[in-house]
C-alpha cells in the first residue's frame, strides 16, 4: 500500500517538471494552473501519509524525487523574478493612476 505514497511524490515531480517547462516558455497561466494541481496532490499525499510509511528504499527514492522538485522550484523562481517585477510595476502604475 505504501507504493501509493511514492506515486504521489512522483506525480508532484512530474507536475513540477511541467511547471518548469511552462515557465521556460513564459506560459505563466499554465504555471499557476499546475501549481494548483500540486497543491491538491500535496493535500492528498498528506492524507495518505497519515496511514502509511515508506520503506528505507522508498524513503531514499523520495529523497531523490524531492531534490529534483527543489531544483525545478529554484529554476521556476529564477525565471519568475522578471515576470513578478513586471507585475509589481504594473500594479504600482495602476495605483498611481487611481490616486
Amino acid at each position: 500500500m505504501n507504493e501509493e505514497l511514492l506515486r504521489y511524490y512522483e506525480a508532484i515531480e512530474r507536475a513540477s517538471a511541467e511547471m518548469l517547462a511552462a515557465a521556460r516558455t513564459g506560459n505563466w497561466d499554465e504555471v499557476v494552473r499546475l501549481e494548483g494541481a500540486c497543491v491538491l496532490l500535496i493535500s492528498q499525499l498528506k492524507n495518505a501519509a497519515r496511514e502509511q510509511q515508506l520503506t528505507q528504499e522508498q524513503a531514499r527514492a523520495k529523497s531523490r524525487i524531492m531534490q529534483r522538485i527543489l531544483v525545478n522550484d529554484a529554476e521556476i523562481r529564477h525565471l519568475a523574478e522578471p515576470w513578478l517585477q513586471d507585475l509589481d510595476a504594473q500594479i504600482a502604475g495602476k495605483r498611481r493612476i487611481l490616486h
